[in-house]
């Protein structure tokens, strides 16, 4: 099962990137609100297993980062960057993190070792893993691909499978029912 809510449906769309933006810097607004309110209606599912995944990229992926530890069981962050200020503090009981950074990500530089040293010092169950040939939205296809890819964005689908089988693999332990 998945839910997807729409952060961006509410206002003109640089109202909303905007908007949202804020509120995950701030950590708190209805962008927030509707991410625990869909964990709640799949918690409230029969089929369910009791743990509910959060997953997100770019600004998606700070969301799953942040609300790691608001009863969720699993978080994926597809180069979720910025990271958090005060990570530290943010991630206090947080939920194992498997998390996919792309090395040539003029937006996660050191992003991955930061999450690294804290997720180790916090004993979070963690798997991060940098992608070096991989740069932002490395598993978005973009239209532009060829030009954005000099900027160190654009797909790449050698981390893209890559980075799936390892959040699929971890959904699987973290989540799954165990029958």
């Amino acid at each position: 099962m998945a839910l997807t809510p729409n952060m961006y449906a509410r206002g003109g769309r640089a109202r909303c990137i905007t908007r949202v933006f804020r509120e995950l810097l701030t950590k708190r607004g209805r962008a927030l609100d509707d991410i625990l309110a869909a964990r709640d209606h799949l918690l409230a599912m029969a089929e369910c297993s009791g743990r509910v995944g959060i997953a997100g990229f770019c600004m998606g992926g700070g969301f799953a980062l942040i609300l790691s530890p608001r009863g969720f069981g699993a978080s994926a962050p597809f180069y979720g960057t910025p990271l958090p200020r005060h990570l530290s503090d943010t991630l206090d009981g947080a939920c194992p993190i498997v998390a996919s950074f792309g090395g040539r990500d003029p937006l996660g530089l050191g992003a991955a070792d930061r999450l690294r040293s804290v997720t180790q010092a916090k004993g979070i169950t963690a798997d991060i893993k940098v992608y070096p040939g991989a740069g932002h939205s490395f598993a978005n296809k973009l239209p532009g691909q060829p030009l954005i890819r000099i900027s160190g964005f654009g797909y790449n689908e050698t981390a893209t499978e890559d980075a799936w089988r390892r959040v699929f693999a971890f959904f699987g332990e973290h989540l799954g029912s165990g029958t």
